[in-house]
Order: structure tokens, then sequence, then C-alpha cells
């Protein structure tokens, strides 16, 4: 039996989140210009092609957050890495839009190995060999997720069509299957008893998070909805969207690891606060603002921040159902889903409407602000409980 050390279990969730959502759900957003390019694609089909993935990303969610027995996720685990592999490849050797739904659904599907599973079994691992155990580090893997498709993606384009972009990719997704699959340890390894417990947060407590998060699933969406297509309009960045969401990886590869300090610093509440308040900041600056650089400053400060909140709002989750921690972190992403789902077409109607983007990033900033709101009620009801 080989030998578990805390390096392969975080390189294992890493590799499970740039497998699983870098490659078989965000590549697509870098893949659809040359696709809408080289196919029949239109940009009504690619949107809802977009949809699919958010859909399937919610059915993921939802099986999860019904699934108890930890050997049940961990096969449902190694059965998602997989599906994430196989709907990359699949994705390059067709051209029939129902074959693509179905693959991006599926894809969107498997995108929970890496959020969810492998985020749960990384902070049980963690947790029960006295570790500490927050999960900047395992994030990360959102950003890797991003950049190292997207930097892939940046040098195919001028050698390859799109349909040996998609076949390469999914090969390429070997090299991260192989450590997400071997290195991730069964949940039987855990001796979950002796994983202290805390008295479980109020159904208001609760309420109030998923209400928070739902709230930060529709600033997140709108905005990586949007922040290339505004940039892209932009005559100094006409052309370089993709290096655009390269640049956003790469400011949301170091965050999550910002945020853990930040959050042992200031306290979990007060940092999920903070990290509003900065997602709030990028997504009004398009809002007011055409001006290059400020801008450019708002794509960077969402970037270093959409990843934290997630990685903030899921670890504290988790350290209040420590006993299964996958098991809250899905009932709470199920609210991040639908956001995911409703968000982008009430965004892309408004847009339409009112031939701009800006109604609909206020809509996010809207939304957004409502989310500090409701973190400032959890934060009085953590200081009331800490009195008691």
């Amino acid at each position: 039996m080989q030998h578990i050390t805390k390096t392969k279990v975080l390189l294992a969730g890493i590799s499970a989140l740039i497998l699983s959502v870098g490659i078989a759900r965000f590549a697509y957003t870098p893949f659809l210009p040359i696709m809408l390019e080289q196919t029949q694609l239109s940009t009504f089909t690619g949107g809802w092609l977009a949809t699919f993935n958010y859909l399937g990303y919610l059915l993921g969610v939802l099986l999860i957050s019904q699934i108890n027995d930890l050997h049940y996720k961990f096969r449902f685990y190694r059965f998602n890495l997989v599906i994430a592999l196989i709907s990359t490849l699949g994705m390059g050797l067709t051209t029939d839009i129902m074959h693509w739904s179905f693959l991006r659904l599926i894809a969107g599907t498997s995108s929970t190995a890496g959020i969810i599973l492998a985020a749960g079994f990384v902070m049980s691992w963690l947790k029960q060999h006295h570790y500490n155990a927050q999960l900047g580090i395992h994030f990360s893997g959102l950003g890797l997720g991003i950049v190292i498709p997207g930097l892939l993606i940046a040098v195919m384009n001028q050698h390859v069509d799109w349909a040996m972009q998609w076949i390469i990719m999914g090969l390429f997704g070997l090299v991260f299957f192989i450590p997400a699959w071997r290195w991730m340890p069964a949940p039987a390894a855990y001796q979950q008893s002796e994983i202290k417990t805390f008295k479980l947060p109020s159904k208001r407590w609760m309420n109030l998070m998923i209400a928070a998060y739902f709230c930060a699933g529709v600033g997140y969406v709108v905005s990586a909805t949007f922040i290339v297509a505004i940039l892209e309009n932009m005559p100094a960045l006409s052309g370089k969207g993709n290096w655009i969401w390269v640049i956003l990886g790469m400011a949301a590869v170091p965050s999550c690891l910002i945020w853990d300090k930040i959050s042992a610093a200031i306290g979990e509440v007060t940092a999920l606060i903070l990290s509003y308040c900065v997602l709030l900041i990028s997504i009004i600056i398009p809002a007011l603002s055409s001006a290059f650089l400020l801008n450019l400053i708002g794509a960077l400060l969402f970037g270093a921040t959409f990843a934290g909140v997630v990685s903030l709002m899921l670890v504290f989750i988790g350290h209040k159902f420590s006993s299964n921690p996958a098991k809250a972190m899905a009932k709470l992403t199920i609210s991040y889903g639908v956001a995911q789902i409703a968000a982008p077409a009430i965004a892309a109607y408004i847009s339409t409407v009112t031939q701009t983007y800006t109604a609909a990033l206020w809509l996010a900033a809207g939304a957004v602000f409502v989310g500090i709101v409701f973190l400032l009620f959890i934060y009085g009801e953590e200081s009331r409980s800490q009195i008691n």
C-alpha cells in the first residue's frame, strides 16, 4: 500500500480541480470563440451549451447532498474523474448539438469531483492527521484550472482546428487524472469519530448562509459571463480574450492562500464580508467606467476574489459540519448552482433590451450587496453564540 503524505493529498485535490473544473468545465469559455468561427455553432446555442454545463453541476451537487455513505461518495468522485476525461474528448468527436449538450451536462456534473468531493476528503484527512484544515492550497486549483488549459488553448489556436484542440485537451487531462485518482485517500482511512465535532448551527444560520452564497453566485456568474466581452470591446484588448482569461486565472491561483491568511488573522465571517466587498468593487468598476486601466484592475480583483469566496465559504461550512463536510458543502452549493443557471439568463435578457452590459452588472452588484447584508446577520449570530 502506498504511503500517503500531506503533499500527495493536496496534489490529488488540486489535480482533481484542474481536471474536473479547469479542463472539463472552464475550458469551454476560451474554446467557444473558435467553435463559433469554425463550426455551425451559433451564439445562442453556445449559450445554451453553457447552461447545460451549469445544470450538470447543479445535478451533481444535488446527488451529493443526498449521499450519506462516504464510500459511495468516494466512488462517485472517481466516476466523475473518468467522466471529466470522456466529456472533454467527446466534444472533439462530434458536431451534433444534442451530443454536445449531453457532454456539457455530464462535464458539469463531473466538476463536483474537485469543488465538493475532493474538498471534503482533503479537509477530513487534514483534520484527522492534525494539520490546519484550511483549503487555500486546494482551491488554488481553481486558478490553475484557468491558467493551464488557457495557456494550452492559446498555443493550440495557432496550429490545430477546434476538434483536435478538444481531443488534445482531453488527453492532456490524463496528467491530472493519475494523481487525482491515485493519491486521494479513500474515506475508510479516516477515523471519523476522532474528528472533533461542535454543536450544529441553527436552521436560521444555515438559511442565511445559503442566501449569502446564492448572492455570491449571481455576482460571480454575471461577471464571469461578461467581463471578457467587456474588455474585448476595448480597442487595446481586442482579440486578446484568451489572455484576459489567463490573467484572471493567474490572479486566482494565490488568492485562496491569501484569503486563508486573512481569515486566520481577522476571523472567518469577517474575511467573508471583506471578500464580498472586494468582489462588489470588481463588479462596479466596469459598470461605472470604460477606462482601460481601471477595468484591468477590476478584472484582477475579480480573479483574486471569486475563488477566495468559494474557499472561505466551503471551509467555514466544513468547520461547522466536521463529521461529513462534503454533504454540508453540497447543500450550501445548491444555491450557488441555482444562481449560475438563473442569473445569466436574466442578465442576458437585460443586456439585450438595454443594448449594454451596465444594467446586468448593476444587477450583479446589487446581489453581492444583499449578500453582504446576510453575512452581517451571520456575524451577529456568531458573536451572540460566542457570548453565550
